[in-house]
């Protein structure tokens, strides 16, 4: 069965980019979302096992998206990608629940393998 992702980042280009590199590589992406409202929508109603979260969205942080996601659904895993790389929000995602974080911008290679690690079933 394929793993199952939801792309969550307010660039339109950002989420067609993700979208191509992770289906070209056999991932089922089930949906996007532009903000974080949409975010967690879209987490309740198609259940992903990965999300790639962007941390600036317009209504919301992609941390504050983070924790309500925890709430609904502990078991995702969730891959922080964004353009600011500062160690407090590094560290803040990661303590939050993050299985990783990518800084933009980012290689293909980059992505699939921190996704692919993400997903491998903990031991």
């Amino acid at each position: 069965m394929k793993n199952r992702i939801l792309i969550v980042d307010d660039s339109f280009y950002m989420r067609t980019m993700l979208k191509n590199m992770l289906t070209d590589a056999g991932y089922e992406v089930v949906g996007e979302a532009a903000n974080g409202q949409q975010a967690l929508e879209m987490a309740a109603a198609t259940k992903p096992d990965l999300i790639t979260l962007d941390v600036i969205l317009p209504d919301n942080t992609g941390l504050d998206v983070l924790k309500g996601i925890r709430l609904n659904d502990p078991d995702v895993k969730v891959v922080m990608c964004s353009a600011v790389g500062q160690e407090v929000i590094v560290t803040e995602a990661l303590e939050s629940g993050a299985s990783a974080y990518i800084v933009k911008p980012f290689s293909e290679e980059k992505v699939l393998e921190i996704v692919s690690t993400a997903l491998q079933p903990a031991e």
